[in-house]
C-alpha cells in the first residue's frame, strides 16, 4: 500500500526536504510534487509525479507539454494543470530575455530580430506566432504571442494582430513564427496571410514593417526577399 505525504517520516517529505536541505536537493518528482500538492485517496502525489514523468519519457519533456496531456493523467485536474503550466512557463521566461529589457530596444533589420527572440522558439514542436510592436522610432513597445498553431499550419487572425497594435499604439507590426521543420521556407500558407497582413497594414495606416520566419538557426525575412509590396 502506498504511504500519503502526510504518513511519511516529516523529514522525507518534499517540502520539508526543501525547507531544510534546499531546492537544489530535491528530485525532479519531488520538485513536481510540490506544484502539484496533493495526490488521490490511493495515490499519493510522489508516484502521481513520477507516474507523469514516466508518461513523458523523461522530466524534459515537461516543456511540451499540454493541457489536454494533463488532465488525462489520474489525480490531475484542471486547476493542477493551471498551475503546472504556469510554473512551466515561468520557468521558461527566466531563460529568456525580460520583456521590460526589450522595451527599449530598436530593431532596424531582420536579423538583428533574429538573434534577439530566436530562444522563444527552442524546442518547440508547434508553429507559434508572435506580433512585435513598434513606435515611430521602430523601439519595442510589446511582443505578444498571439497564436499557437499545428505543425503544419497557425490559424491566424489578422483582426487581433491590429486590435493588439491600436491598444499599444503602435506604429509598426513585426510578425513572426517558426517552423518546427527546421526550414523557414515560407509556404504559400504563409505566402497568403502575409499578403493581407500587408493589404490590411496598409489600410489601418499601421504597417506590416517585416514577417521572419524561424528555422534552425536561420530565418527568413518577407522583408529582405522584396515581399511585401501588394
Amino acid at each position: 500500500m502506498t504511504l500519503m505525504i502526510k504518513e511519511m517520516v516529516k523529514s522525507e517529505r518534499p517540502r520539508e526536504r526543501l525547507l531544510k536541505y534546499g531546492s537544489e536537493s530535491l528530485s525532479n518528482s519531488e520538485i513536481l510534487s510540490i506544484i502539484l500538492k496533493t495526490g488521490t485517496k490511493n495515490t499519493n502525489v510522489l508516484e502521481i509525479s513520477n507516474n507523469l514523468i514516466k508518461k513523458l519519457d523523461g522530466f524534459s519533456n515537461l516543456k511540451n507539454v499540454n493541457k489536454e496531456i494533463l488532465i488525462k493523467e489520474k489525480g490531475i485536474g484542471i486547476v493542477k494543470a493551471i498551475e503546472l503550466l504556469a510554473a512551466i512557463e515561468l520557468g521558461k521566461r527566466l531563460f529568456v530575455k525580460k520583456d521590460d529589457d526589450k522595451k527599449s530596444k530598436r530593431y532596424l533589420n531582420a536579423k538583428d530580430i533574429f538573434y534577439d527572440n530566436k530562444d522563444l522558439f527552442i524546442d518547440i514542436k508547434q508553429e507559434y506566432f508572435y506580433c512585435i510592436y513598434l513606435n515611430s522610432n521602430k523601439e519595442v513597445i510589446e511582443r505578444k504571442m498571439l497564436f499557437m498553431g499545428t505543425v503544419n499550419k497557425s490559424l491566424v487572425h489578422p483582426r487581433e494582430i491590429f486590435k493588439e497594435a491600436y491598444l499599444t499604439s503602435a506604429s509598426g507590426v513585426v510578425c513572426i513564427h517558426n517552423h518546427p521543420s527546421g526550414d523557414p521556407t515560407p509556404s504559400i500558407d504563409d505566402i497568403i496571410l502575409t499578403k493581407s497582413l500587408v493589404q490590411i497594414g496598409n489600410i489601418q495606416k499601421i504597417p506590416i514593417i517585416d514577417h521572419i520566419i524561424f528555422g534552425d538557426n536561420r530565418y527568413y525575412s518577407f522583408y529582405e526577399d522584396n515581399k511585401l509590396k501588394i
